[in-house]
């Protein structure tokens, strides 16, 4: 029975990464139907995402449809989702987990939907099997996913699993990291393709100075990952997920054309982001120094430096704060002539701490934190 064929795909992000995701899709070829702001929709035949998964810098899961219907109460989401055949779908020694978003008058609360789905699912593949998958919160295997809006229901397959943030090189975080996702926007945000030097003080576990490496390097972060949804479902061709990597794999580069440099006051932070980019393969391409950011080497004749400071929120206080994004502004002034200069924070009144004037402010959201990247150009103050 074929099930999974030309069909529709839900692929989301953060907040504030849309426009970077859908530029990402688009140069892979692919034509957006819809998109709002964590999420877009695209048509195409089921094993492209494998593709997707493996080459996409900025997205968080890439969802397959199912199923969509109508749907007035718990009742009728369990007979719609015990409609479908389960029995080629997940084998019944597979562990499921079910993920439920529900904004509907007929349901008090999703965790309630979530077990709806799960027993349509284990009920269906026991009465054709004999047998069913256990079922539980880890989203290491099987992953379904619900939408239930209104009087309307979406049914998806989560061909990633856990989210496409966990590259799986970050394994000695630092103190409050930046998801993977969030970096890899943030640097396409400011334009980074690898060919002008990213200098990256305050550098914490290393994640922005990490994914510059691999966005330089036009190797697909997925490649570091060796376990994804679609792996555990029935119609998985393994011979054709190694083709696909293979023939991803081929079209990175071994070498930089421009320097990374990523620095940090804390030798244990320094410490940590090189054994991550050591994890990620990239450890010999970055330059890591212990210093303070205002002792951080600056390439000439210029490229983009990007830092990310603490906001007051988890990590320190706003007034102690202060005299450090006063000193920001200060070294971007003095050191970074000829740069253009990124600094994102979730603190806007820390960041009129600094004495330039931005160009612009793209908005983010950084653990339910809203945040911007502030860009300040100092290319025409070099000399």
């Amino acid at each position: 029975m074929e099930i999974f064929k030309k069909g529709v795909f839900l692929i989301t992000c953060g907040r504030g990464i849309m426009p970077f995701l859908h530029r990402e899709v688009k140069q892979l070829g692919y034509d957006v139907l819809s998109s709002h702001e964590t999420g877009l929709e695209i048509e195409a035949e089921y094993e492209e995402c494998y593709k997707l998964n493996l080459c996409l810098r900025t997205a968080m899961h890439i969802m397959y449809l199912l199923k969509k219907f109508a749907c007035t109460s718990p009742d009728e989401l369990y007979k719609a989702v015990a409609s479908v055949p389960w029995e080629h779908i997940i084998s019944p020694t597979e562990y499921v987990s079910v993920v439920s978003v529900a904004d509907t008058k007929h349901l008090k609360n999703s965790m309630f939907a979530s077990q709806r789905v799960k027993d349509a699912i284990v009920d269906r593949i026991m009465s054709k099997c004999d047998s069913r998958p256990d079922a539980g919160p880890q989203r290491d295997n099987v992953v379904v996913n619900l939408f239930w809006k209104n009087n309307r229901c979406w049914l998806y397959v989560d061909t990633s699993g856990n989210k496409l943030s966990d590259r799986t090189y970050r394994k000695l975080p630092y103190i409050a990291p930046l998801q993977e996702t969030l970096a890899a926007a943030l640097l396409l945000a400011a334009d980074y393709d690898g060919t002008k030097a990213l200098v990256n003080p305050m550098c914490g576990s290393g994640t922005l100075a990490i994914e510059a490496a691999l966005i330089a390097l036009n190797r697909a972060p997925g490649l570091l990952r060796v376990n994804y949804g679609l792996m555990h479902l029935m119609n998985f061709n393994s011979e054709n997920w190694q083709a696909t990597r293979k023939q991803i794999k081929k079209s990175g580069k071994q070498q930089l054309a421009a320097k990374i440099i990523a620095s940090d006051i804390s030798p244990q932070a320094v410490d940590i982001a090189r054994k991550n980019a050591q994890t990620a393969g990239v450890d010999h391409l970055i330059e890591f120094h212990a210093c303070d950011f205002s002792q951080t080497p600056m390439p000439k004749p210029g490229g983009i430096v990007i830092m990310n400071p603490e906001y007051g929120v988890r990590m320190g206080q706003e007034i102690q704060l202060r005299k450090t994004y006063k000193d920001i502004g200060s070294f971007l002034q003095t050191k970074c002539k000829g740069y253009k200069a990124y600094v994102f924070t979730g603190n806007m009144r820390l960041a009129e701490q600094i004495p330039l004037q931005p160009v612009s402010e793209k908005p983010f959201s950084n653990a339910r934190i809203d945040c911007k990247l502030f860009e300040y150009d100092l290319a025409n103050e070099y000399d």
